[in-house]
């Protein structure tokens, strides 16, 4: 009489042990576009406010001087006639640059332009609402223009209004894809024959 041992086996979740997981991860690489960080960004910004500030100087003053307008502020308005016209060429170099280039001189200098998320062509409203809106805002307060240091993709207030970027032009990233996708069919497993 032989005697007969049963051995039972642990309880898996899985009912077939040999089945596949019913979904694969496919990983694809792309290359998209560096974003400009806040250093690079800030130079720029310092070259625009320098040629403003010459533009300024050799344009602008000699008129109000030759006028005989007052260029320091009243005490009874908030900006002098010199200052909002200051303000409009600030905001104009800003919106004429980027909506005609891409860049002002000093994005150009640094290597960086302005995108559109989608990768669409810059529109007039996109240039209203980063250069002059959100740029407004983002110079009265100052503040708004460290949030390039903490956004993920590197974006200051005006860039978010207006969903832009400010990217390296010739400077990429590797990025890498995770999806799942469902298995279409069965596995075959090594050595068999179809």
């Amino acid at each position: 009489m032989t005697d007969h041992i049963e051995q039972s086996q642990p309880m898996n979740d899985n009912p077939e042990p040999n089945r596949p997981p019913e979904f694969e991860i496919i990983r694809t690489e792309r290359f998209r576009p560096k974003f400009a960080g806040f250093w690079t960004r800030f130079w720029a910004y310092v070259i625009d406010l320098l040629i403003v500030s010459s533009i300024s100087g050799i344009f602008i003053k000699p008129i109000f001087r030759v006028l005989d307008i007052k260029i320091s502020n009243p005490s009874f308005l908030l900006f002098s006639p010199y200052k909002v016209t200051l303000l409009i060429l600030f905001l104009g170099y800003f919106a004429l640059m980027t909506k005609m280039a891409g860049q002002t001189v000093g994005k150009m200098i640094l290597g960086i332009k302005v995108v559109r998320q989608d990768g669409g062509k810059l529109t007039w409203g996109t240039i209203l609402f980063r250069e002059v809106i959100g740029r407004f805002i983002s110079k009265l307060l100052t503040i708004p223009y460290l949030l390039v240091i903490f956004m993920p993709k590197k974006e200051a207030l005006h860039d978010l209004f207006a969903d832009t970027y400010v990217v390296h032009e010739q400077a990429f990233e590797k990025e890498v894809i995770e999806s799942k996708q469902e298995r279409k069919g069965e596995e075959l497993h090594a050595g068999t024959i179809v």
